[in-house]
């Protein structure tokens, strides 16, 4: 037994102290026990016999727990009541009902209220006494309607909250109710509160997550109220500890007269409170705070008022979101002013240097900062609240040489985390939020935020901490509030999306009118070359995603093909002509996807590597590639002719035989001659005029594929390099992918040359393209 009287039944933690160490390992769900304003019948679900019973109930009810198991309703109820009992019972469900009138145990015997749920293969009948004085003011549905007046009027969030712990607090008359909001990092904040005149303000207290430990979250997940009308309660046993059904403790999750955490209760005595109810906020399914009342004398509240407040909190919950959504509105909405007033100053000034420099408050205003710096040309002003100049030269250069690489945008609420010498900084420069002006003479705007605990005030933060008694630690608002301090220290203020994304929309119209007030070649050379680069890279990533993307499809898509021919295989005698047609249809389509990622596959590969550059004859290509192609050439009854000698070229000789290749082929499929002719050609310098103009026989050598095929309307000249663009259908001219001459142009242009045709409808069509000429070395 634990000071409190209540057994803990995790062997781990028996005899061991209460810390917060161990608070998170403690079975809260499993207490075995409950508070003693009430009492406990457990039954089975089939028989309806006493299973268990609290051990209060000689005190109650005059029968010994003992004498009621095994017996069934009738040793309390009789005649209508118990009839009521057994048909109320099946409708029962996890969350707790009351029954809706009082119940009348034994002669003499108080009145009692029943309220009963099913859980962990029991039901649970719970009977509170109607005889004990219920503190609270009467029910009525005017209050009811006020209160969800005001909550649907609140226009912000901290409105929202407040409005609900001072409805709840009238209706209940608590000293003191407030609401806990919990962080990211699952610590927590005081965000409203309404309390007696007298008592100290809680609002504004931090406390770190192991306040609440993780059991108790899940906890508040499922049981959205919780409820101790005396903290100091002894609490009563079950009769027997262990379910007999089971042979284990009960689940009591959902009981309402469940006892709690003896850690919880002393927690409660340290902060002076000797009555308490939680409420759970859950939104989208996760606990986003707690409604809490305290009081400090013992306080019983009625279960039809408390089932109130749990709709108020449940009300409260749906409408969380909405608010929230408002309150991201109004701060896009102030962001957006001050970012407008901003840009007009910037924009009316002849010189912009002078216009930043002159109008720095309404720079560091448009972010809830403490501090602001802006080094540009070399020169460095500061306005509000900043480090040392030394460090401020520390920050700056950091930034410039060793800031974490985040494009041109740069974030975070702990400067020390990144560079721990910033701690010399922390107390007004915690969190940096930094955009570049210009990367090499690193020029920046930083805004500063001061370390969190300098911004956080708490009443209670002077009081006198009582740390050890009898050797043992115990918990109270102070210690939170110290190991939360530990938590965040050199920390500052998360920034939020919304800051991010306008501190990005600041530096991109502060470059816009730099480059419109300087008007010079360079910074606009800077600025494409910036484009350019922020293009190549995504150019990359796409070629690098299509290659991956069309890699992995390969694998399945060859197994819808194999499984569709082993149907065609096995099963096409019990098929009818249309079952196997489609069969038919699924492996060539198949085939014809395999194909299209092939192409994919091919096109993508071109851009991902580097090509390699060497001297190339251009002759041993050709010849290797009709090598290749002989069978095809001698079934089709192609010639291909090459009338002259072709040059040496600087190229990547794989990547040229694919150019061939393509080209050649399609000569091949789209010629309905009955000789079909291809001539491979090297042009004469001077003689082609390519689409951008005359071509530099010193730098270039153009090659040409020319055929007797169909030819090309001009028309669409441009459409044939477009990736899987067709002009025919797939019944026409051997289908095929329309992936050939985009693959064609990929490469030319990965090897600096360009491609374009000539062609006359019916008379055929000749594909000229570039290839760098081979310089020999010099001696």
């Amino acid at each position: 037994m634990d000071r409190t009287g209540l057994t803990l039944t995790d062997e781990s933690l028996a005899g061991q102290p209460v810390t917060l160490t161990n608070c998170d390992r403690e079975p809260i769900h499993i207490p075995g026990a409950i508070q003693p304003y009430g009492l406990l019948l457990c039954l089975a679900p089939d028989t309806h016999r006493i299973v268990q019973a609290s051990a209060n109930t000689a005190a109650l009810l005059a029968l010994p727990a003992e004498t009621l198991l095994g017996r069934g309703l009738d040793c309390l109820f009789a005649g209508p009541r118990q009839a009521e009992v057994a048909t109320w019972l099946p409708t029962l469900r996890e969350q707790p009902k009351l029954l809706g009138v009082r119940l009348d145990a034994l002669p003499g015997q108080p009145f009692f209220k029943l309220i009963g749920h099913q859980f962990d293969n029991l039901l649970w009948l719970e009977l509170e006494s109607v005889a004990e004085p219920e503190a609270a003011r009467p029910l009525n549905l005017p209050s009811l309607n006020d209160a969800l007046a005001e909550l649907l009027a609140a226009e912000s969030v901290a409105d929202f909250c407040q409005a609900a712990v001072r409805q709840v607090r009238d209706l209940t008359g608590f000293d003191r109710v407030m609401t806990y909001r919990f962080g990211a990092d699952g610590s927590g904040e005081v965000v409203a509160e309404a309390a007696r005149a007298d008592l100290e303000p809680f609002l504004g207290l931090r406390y770190p997550a192991t306040d609440i430990p993780q059991q108790a979250r899940a906890m508040y997940l499922k049981n959205w109220l919780r409820f101790i009308p005396d903290v100091d309660y002894v609490p009563v046993p079950l009769v027997p500890a262990f379910n007999p059904l089971s042979a284990r403790p009960p689940d009591m999750t959902y009981s309402v007269l469940r006892s709690v955490s003896p850690i919880h209760l002393e927690y409660l005595r340290n902060m002076g409170v000797a009555a308490t109810m939680a409420i759970s906020v859950i939104r989208d399914g996760e606990l986003w705070g707690l409604i809490v009342c305290h009081h400090a004398t013992p306080r019983l509240v009625s279960y039809e008022l408390r089932d109130l407040c749990l709709f108020l909190g449940k009300t409260f919950s749906a409408l969380l979101r909405g608010k929230e959504q408002a309150d991201d509105y109004a701060s896009q909405l102030r962001l957006r002013e001050h970012q407008v007033h901003l840009f007009g100053l910037l924009a009316e000034a002849a010189d912009f240097r002078e216009a930043l420099y002159d109008h720095l408050p309404a720079v560091q205003a448009v972010f809830d900062c403490g501090g602001l710096l802006v080094r540009f040309d070399g020169e460095l002003r500061t306005v509000g609240s900043v480090p040392e100049p030394a460090q401020v030269t520390a920050l700056l250069d950091w930034l410039h040489h060793e800031a974490p690489a985040t494009a041109d945008v740069f974030a975070t609420n702990s400067y020390v985390r990144h560079r721990p010498a910033g701690v010399a900084a922390r107390a007004t420069a915690s969190g940096l939020l930094a955009i570049c002006l210009d990367p090499t003479a690193g020029d920046y705007i930083v805004w500063l935020r001061p370390e969190l605990l300098q911004t956080v005030t708490w009443a209670g933060r002077q009081q006198k901490a009582e740390e050890l008694r009898d050797g043992q630690v115990f918990l109270s608002p102070r210690q939170s509030f110290e190991a939360w301090s530990q938590a965040v220290e050199n920390t500052a203020t998360p920034w939020k999306p919304i800051e991010l994304e306008a501190a990005r929309e600041i530096r991109l119209r502060i470059a816009d009118i730099r480059l419109r007030q300087l008007g010079e070649v360079q910074a606009r050379a800077r600025a494409l070359n910036a484009l350019n680069a922020e293009l190549a890279r995504s150019n990359n990533d796409l070629d690098s995603f299509a290659y991956v993307a069309s890699h992995d499809l390969k694998e399945p898509l060859r197994g819808i093909h194999n499984y569709s021919i082993f149907l065609l295989e096995d099963y096409a005698d019990q098929l009818d002509a249309e079952g196997v047609n489609k069969l038919q249809t699924l492996v060539r389509l198949s085939q014809r996807m395999e194909a299209l990622i092939e192409s994919l596959l091919r096109i993508s590969r071109v851009g991902r590597l580097e090509p390699e550059l060497q001297a190339v004859d251009v002759n041993q290509v050709v010849a290797e590639v009709l090598d290749l192609l002989h069978p095809r050439l001698t079934e089709t009854g192609t010639t291909v002719s090459v009338p002259v000698a072709l040059p040496m070229v600087q190229a990547d000789p794989v990547r040229l035989g694919e150019v061939f290749n393509n080209l050649i082929t399609n000569a091949m499929r789209y010629n309905d001659q009955p000789h079909k002719a291809v001539s491979i050609l090297a042009m004469p310098a001077g003689s082609v005029v390519g689409p951008q103009g005359p071509i530099d026989p010193a730098r270039y050598q153009v090659l040409a594929v020319r055929d007797n095929g169909i030819g090309i309307e001009a028309r669409h000249f441009e459409n044939i390099f477009k990736l899987f663009k067709r002009l025919h259908g797939q019944d026409k001219y051997e289908g095929g992918t329309g992936a050939g001459l985009a693959i064609v142009r990929k490469m030319i242009e990965s090897l600096g040359g360009q491609v374009w045709p000539e062609s006359t409808p019916g008379q055929g069509t000749t594909f000229y393209f570039t290839i760098p000429t081979f310089t020999p070395p010099a001696p």
